[in-house]
């Protein structure tokens, strides 16, 4: 199956090694990006064609993968399903409910794909198929942190680029969709733009989530979550990490980024979409129908931040 790369940033370039080495089944077959120089560096690590032209990944692919800004993310997808052809983008699907429903519209056939990877990490997986041991779920504690925003993060682009991740995995978790939303925010470590957040979160099932969003903690990547029952509690655990004990100090070193904790996740999601359109099955990825309801809450939660009340979903 040959697989054109739409977006060589992290991401893209990233999609592009895994699905070289580590996914069989499929072959890189040709990256886009604005800038040649990154399409052909990332394009260099499959032996693939480089080009700044979208419209020749979805023409000369059989299936397409979207990792480029979230504002082309609709006219990307469009594009792809106007050809006929499977798409895989990135979350989120779209940075506005109504150019997803535009999507979910056009999406007839199912070809659309969502990269909420969360849904392939083992340790997720593990946490929901442990959930009936605690009873039932009362309340959800998340927290994700980073250490730098991106270039041009806004408040708001902290909600529908990174807190989205919990609004698909939580309701995947409880089988229920979020329905309120409130957004709350106290000091700022990152001047103008307002970081960290705190979010709640109520499901249809009555679970209450906190998530707290801080994308400048500075001393590294972490992802948590705790899931408390009636009969007991469940934690995510954190990944093998370095202890430095220098009888000083004790301090544990975590990641820079995203990508080694979610490496797994990466890899299985991407063999899972490769099998699946080999089969000719239907996605065992997130749907469009599944991002439009992320980006609901995402728009839900930013109006919650202008206005300073609860939003209902």
């Amino acid at each position: 199956m040959r697989v054109g790369v739409i977006g060589a940033g992290i991401m893209g370039a990233d999609h592009v090694t895994t699905l070289h080495g580590m996914v069989s089944g499929a072959e890189v077959a040709i990256v886009a990006d604005i800038d040649l120089d990154r399409a052909t560096a990332a394009a260099a690590r499959a032996g693939a064609e480089a080009t700044t032209d979208p419209a020749s990944v979805i023409a000369e692919s059989d299936a397409v993968i979207i990792a480029s800004h979230d504002s082309t993310h609709a006219e990307l997808t469009l594009a792809c399903l106007d050809a006929g052809r499977p798409v895989l983008c990135e979350k989120p699907l779209a940075p506005t409910v109504a150019d997803c429903e535009k999507i979910v519209a056009a999406d007839s056939g199912g070809l659309v794909s969502l990269g909420f990877m969360r849904r392939f990490d083992p340790t997720h997986v593990a946490l929901k198929a442990a959930i009936p041991q605690i009873g039932q779920p009362l309340v959800v504690h998340c927290v994700s942190r980073n250490v730098s925003s991106g270039p041009g993060s806004t408040s708001a682009s902290l909600i529908t680029n990174s807190a989205i991740h919990e609004f698909d995995s939580v309701p995947w978790l409880l089988d229920s969709p979020i329905v309120e939303v409130s957004w709350h925010a106290g000091r700022s470590a990152h001047g103008e733009l307002q970081d960290p957040q705190i979010m709640l979160l109520r499901n249809d099932n009555g679970v209450l989530t906190t998530l707290e969003v801080f994308l400048n903690a500075r001393h590294g990547y972490v992802t948590r979550c705790e899931i408390v029952g009636d009969e007991g509690a469940l934690t995510l655990p954190e990944p093998p990490q370095v202890i430095v004990d220098s009888g000083l100090r004790r301090a544990t070193e975590y990641a820079a980024d995203w990508r080694p904790r979610y490496a797994d996740a990466y890899r299985v999601e991407l063999q899972a979409w490769v099998d699946a359109l080999a089969a000719g099955a239907p996605t065992p990825l997130a749907t469009a129908a599944d991002g439009l309801r992320a980006t609901a809450v995402a728009e839900a939660m930013i109006q919650s931040m202008k206005d300073g009340r609860t939003v209902t979903v």
